[in-house]
C-alpha cells in the first residue's frame, strides 16, 4: 500500500470511527451491514471501500442533524433508497431499502441485530436473517451475492429464525429456494444444516405451482435481480415490470432515475438490494 493509499485509509477510519460515534451518542438507531457486518457474522475478512449503515427512511432527517451538528454533509441519492454522508473524498451509505424496493429496514431489523464492534466502537449488526434477505437479489453482471449468502447459512444455519426468513422472503419465495439449493451444491456434506421442514415446504410451494396454470400477467421479476439485464424485457418486449405496482413497491419515477444511473453507480455492500 502506498503512503497516500495509506492516509486515505486512515482519513477514512477516522471518519467512519467519528460518524458512529456521533450516532451512538445520538438517540437515533441505526445498525451496521454491508462488509462489516459480514466480516461480524461469517469471520470472513475483506477489503471493503466504504461503510454502510442501515437506518429507517423516518429517521433520516434526524440522523442528518447529527451529521451537520458532527461537521458533514449529508446527500439523498436515491429517494427510494440510498443517501450518503460525505467527508471530502470519502462517505459513507446510509440505506433505508434495496434498490428493488423489496426490502425495507423496518423495526425488526432492530429488534433482532446483534451486538458488535466496529473500528473499536460498539454498535448494532444488521441482523443475519435481514442480510441475507437483502443479498439474496443481488445478481448483476459484475455483482453477485450468493456466495456471501452461501457463507452466513454455512456460519448460522443451526441458529436462523427460520420461519421469519421465510416471512421476509414472502412472495420471493423461489429466490430463497434458488439459494438453499445452491447451498446444497456448494456445500454437499453440509446439506443438513437446512432443516428438512423449510425444504419440504418451499418444495411443496413449488409442486403446487407446477400444476397451476400461471396467470396472465406477462410479467418480469427479473428486474429485482438486477436493474440492467431486464431492461430490454420491460423496454422492448412489453413485460410488465416486477418492481412497480401493481407488483412492486417503486414508481416510474424510481425505477427512471435508478436505470439512469446504472452507468456511473457502484453499489454498496449493502445491499445493495438491485
Amino acid at each position: 500500500m502506498s503512503s497516500s493509499d495509506q492516509s486515505s485509509s486512515s482519513h477514512a477510519a477516522v471518519f467512519y470511527r467519528r460518524v458512529l460515534e456521533a450516532l451512538r451518542a445520538s438517540s437515533v438507531p441505526f445498525l451496521v451491514g454491508g462488509s462489516h457486518a459480514f466480516t461480524c457474522h461469517t469471520s470472513i475478512e475483506r477489503l471493503t471501500k466504504d461503510l454502510d449503515l442501515f437506518i429507517r427512511r423516518k429517521d433520516y432527517d434526524d440522523v442528518g442533524e447529527v451529521m451537520r451538528e458532527a461537521g458533514y454533509s449529508t446527500e439523498m441519492v436515491f429517494a427510494h433508497w440510498l443517501a450518503k454522508v460525505h467527508d471530502d473524498e470519502v462517505f459513507i451509505d446510509l440505506i433505508f431499502n434495496s434498490g428493488n424496493g423489496v426490502c425495507e429496514v423496518d423495526d425488526a431489523w432492530f429488534a433482532h441485530a446483534t451486538e458488535g464492534q466496529v473500528l473499536g466502537v460498539p454498535v448494532l449488526i444488521s441482523p443475519v436473517e435481514e442480510t441475507i434477505w437483502s443479498k439474496a437479489f443481488i445478481m448483476e453482471r459484475e455483482r453477485y451475492d450468493g456466495a456471501d449468502v452461501a457463507h452466513l447459512l454455512q456460519a448460522h444455519a443451526n441458529q436462523l429464525d427460520w420461519q421469519r426468513l421465510l416471512d421476509r422472503f414472502g412472495p420471493h419465495w423461489r429466490v430463497l429456494l434458488s439459494h438453499l439449493s445452491l447451498f446444497g451444491f456448494v456445500y454437499p456434506d453440509h446439506r443438513s444444516l437446512v432443516p428438512g421442514w423449510v425444504m419440504e415446504h418451499l418444495l411443496e410451494r413449488l409442486r403446487g405451482e407446477a400444476h397451476m396454470a400461471p396467470e396472465p400477467t406477462h410479467l418480469c421479476n427479473g428486474t429485482l435481480l438486477s436493474r440492467e439485464q431486464y431492461l430490454d424485457d420491460t423496454e422492448q418486449q412489453g413485460f410488465q415490470d416486477g418492481r412497480l405496482a401493481p407488483f412492486g413497491n417503486l414508481t416510474p419515477r424510481d425505477v427512471t432515475e435508478w436505470t439512469r444511473a446504472i452507468p456511473r453507480l457502484q453499489v454498496p455492500d449493502q445491499t445493495d438490494p438491485p
